[in-house]
């Protein structure tokens, strides 16, 4: 059965720009560390009256733009974040007051890194059954809430921003194992049994409050390459394709070491994955759709292009995309 295909995309980001040499202000460390080990440059920071849902409407509203549609072509968003504005209602039900769009199915997913990918994939398999024809698919996080801003070992690696996506139903006269536009084949994993390598030390049942990011980097930096590596094997067999057919890669800005290290064991050349993390840090759910609408934005995927997203995020939890633009 053809996949969903994305009709535009969209991406908004905080005013402020935090480089490395800020962050030097604020803990002990230098730019030459940071850029070293991750990549990192500058990463933005929300301001006081920019939120998770603030960021999302804009993105959403800059796909929408992008796919020519108006909000009320809208049945369907669903909404990939970490820091919610609220435990609840859902963040993705703000938006969809924001937008206009009253009615359709409107909810959060929360899969921290991974989310977008299983939010995509959530609204793929939604569409393919009639329960919508399109689709707001966001990514979107204020993670500099959760940051302890004394860590130096993560405060300097994430940021904030959001990405969205606009997905229309599949049409079921095209094909793209014959070269139509669509998702074609995805992939989703979780590990529970990893909770302690990468967390927020807090939550609603447990501590009543929001809590802080804990991560232990080197653990967490030798499942992402094992993981999204294998992840990537199992869509590209079930997608019946080589690695070479691949046009781009757009992954889980973390690190670009990790970036790196995935590409060199599927021998895919660096200069087909697309890297922002330099400029965005990582922006957890957000992190694939912003660096897919400026790849998209800039000229380099075009209509006709194998994209895959692949990301890995806290739970542990996994997933890789394949996709024809």
């Amino acid at each position: 059965m053809p996949g969903s295909r994305i009709l535009g995309s969209g991406s908004a980001l905080p005013s402020r720009v935090v480089t490395n040499a800020e962050m030097t202000t604020m803990v002990d460390t230098s730019d030459e560390w940071i850029v070293e080990r991750t990549g990192i440059r500058q990463r933005y920071i929300a301001g006081d009256d920019e939120t998770t849902s603030s960021l999302a409407v804009d993105a959403a509203r800059s796909a929408l733009k992008d796919a020519g549609l108006e909000p009320a072509d809208i049945d369907l968003i669903v909404l990939a974040t970490a820091t919610p504005d609220n435990t609840f209602p859902a963040t993705a039900t703000k938006v969809q007051h924001a937008l206009g769009c009253h009615g359709g199915i409107a909810f959060d997913v929360a899969a921290v890194c991974s989310g977008f990918l299983y939010a995509i994939t959530t609204a793929d398999s939604l569409l393919k059954t009639g329960m919508a024809r399109r689709a707001l698919v966001i990514g979107a996080e204020t993670f500099s809430r959760i940051l302890d801003w004394e860590d130096r070992t993560t405060c300097v690696l994430f940021g904030d921003g959001a990405g969205a996506v606009v997905l229309e139903a599949p049409d079921r006269s095209t094909s793209v194992e014959n070269g139509g536009p669509g998702i074609i084949a995805s992939r989703l994993h979780a590990d529970g049994a990893q909770h302690d390598l990468l967390y927020v030390d807090g939550g609603p049942s447990t501590t009543q409050t929001v809590g802080h990011l804990r991560m232990r980097g080197p653990e967490v930096f030798k499942h992402a390459v094992v993981n999204l590596s294998s992840v990537l094997h199992e869509v590209i067999e079930n997608s019946g394709i080589s690695a070479d057919d691949i046009d781009w890669i757009v992954p889980h800005q973390a690190n670009k070491r990790i970036l790196d290290a995935t590409a060199r064991k599927l021998k895919i050349a660096p200069e087909r994955i697309i890297v922002t993390v330099d400029q965005h840090a990582n922006t957890s759910a957000a992190s694939v759709p912003l660096a897919f609408d400026t790849a998209r934005k800039d000229g380099r995927i075009k209509s006709g292009d194998l994209v895959m997203f692949e990301a890995m995020g806290g739970g542990f939890t996994w997933g890789a995309t394949l996709l024809r633009m």
